[in-house]
């Protein structure tokens, strides 16, 4: 079996070891805090505990796969990584100096990623002496439980290298698509409306936090409400994504952050981790009752599907990802009910640009201008399936 290095002992770092060891490779974590360490160790052993009182696995295979990660702060022991990924930071020259030191030691055949969710491979790829052996391997938290991972090559990377990545990681019984090293790649670029467009509509007073989140899970059939998922995620965390996004993106009206966002964010309202964000979790506090009024529901559903299949449909047209992928990432990686583009082709290619058109036409604002791709497919008359 192949051997896996990963630097950073956190929750990401952890998950993805956790994964790899259950596939049977031999792992090395890596971290400058011992501490740090430590917890990842004793994460791990209470994961394997629970899943060995579950029944999801005996203790002789709970033993094993404790067994086949090491943790080290000395990163010497990567000399014989196949693969090494770092989940560290979101700081370009923080990852840069680590990539710099890791390709001083690795061998000259060992793939090196970064598992960023938001900062450009190319200029991380950029620190080594042999970019072409760089990849992007983004997973989703947590790394043992969400399926989806997005490939992304840097324009320096070799196709060896991205096929090698892909083919590794769906050896892990991971769900791989491939995205283009643009900003957010699919799934934290496609997802943007579902947060932005909710903020927008409270912002305009059209409906509270409670009866958005309720429109779009009992309407919608997603999992979690917008403001419900932006505290589990964390506001502070959320914030910082979108941020990134819209300066990246040269500061398009599409990807603007919101000022509710921010303030909850500044005022370290950040969600279940503080104890209080867009809903209070104190102990004994009552979630406020939505307005459960269905014609409303439907005009919020509509506004945030619309933004939503405009931007996974923008994507393809940019060829960010294919068809399949796309739809891949939003189901998988942020387990929404159905792909964008199928739900495009149901709800209709016409309805799609004449929501777009009506929300331009109200608001003229370039956020939003509709997908050429979707007025091109109107004009023609087709669908995406």
């Amino acid at each position: 079996m192949p051997k896996l290095s990963v630097i950073g002992a956190g929750t990401m770092g952890t998950g993805i070891a956790q994964v790899a060891a259950t596939a049977g490779w031999d792992v090395v974590i890596n971290d400058t805090n011992n501490d740090i360490l430590e917890k990842s160790s004793a994460s791990l052993v209470k994961v394997m505990n629970r899943l060995v009182e579950k029944e999801k696995i005996d203790q002789a295979t709970a033993d094993k796969i404790l067994g086949r990660i090491d943790f080290t702060e000395d990163q010497q022991y990567f000399e014989n990584s196949d693969l090494v990924i770092e989940a560290i930071v979101e700081n370009l020259e923080i990852k840069q100096k680590v990539f710099k030191a890791v390709e001083e030691i690795v061998r000259e055949d060992t793939i090196i990623a970064s598992n960023t969710s938001s900062l450009s491979l190319a200029s991380i790829g950029a620190s080594l002496k042999d970019p072409s052996r760089f990849v992007g391997i983004h997973f989703f938290n947590p790394a043992p439980l969400m399926p989806l991972v997005e490939i992304i090559p840097a324009v320096q990377t070799a196709e060896e290298t991205t096929q090698q990545a892909k083919d590794w990681v769906d050896s892990w019984k991971k769900l791989t698509v491939l995205a283009k090293d643009t900003p957010g790649f699919i799934v934290n670029r496609v997802a943007r409306p579902f947060y932005g467009e909710s903020l927008r509509m409270y912002e305009e007073g059209i409906a509270d936090f409670a009866t958005i989140d309720w429109a779009m899970k009992e309407l919608g059939g997603f999992r979690m409400g917008p403001f419900e998922l932006m505290d589990f995620i964390g506001n502070d965390i959320n914030y910082t994504v979108t941020e990134t996004v819209f300066a990246s993106f040269f500061y398009d009206p599409r990807y603007k952050p919101s000022f509710t966002q921010k303030r909850m964010s500044e005022a370290g309202f950040l969600g279940r981790k503080s104890g209080r964000g867009y809903y209070d979790y104190a102990e004994g506090a009552v979630k406020p009752e939505p307005k459960k009024d269905e014609k409303l529901g439907q005009q919020i559903l509509d506004r945030t599907l619309a933004m939503l299949i405009n931007e996974a449909a923008d994507a393809l047209f940019l060829n960010i990802a294919s068809r399949e992928d796309i739809d891949t990432a939003m189901t998988k990686g942020v387990n929404y009910p159905k792909g964008l583009l199928k739900w495009a082709d149901e709800k209709g290619i016409d309805w799609c640009v004449e929501k777009m058109d009506a929300l331009y036409d109200e608001y003229r604002e370039d956020r939003y201008r509709c997908s050429p791709l979707l007025r091109r497919m109107k004009k023609e008359g087709k669908t995406f399936y």
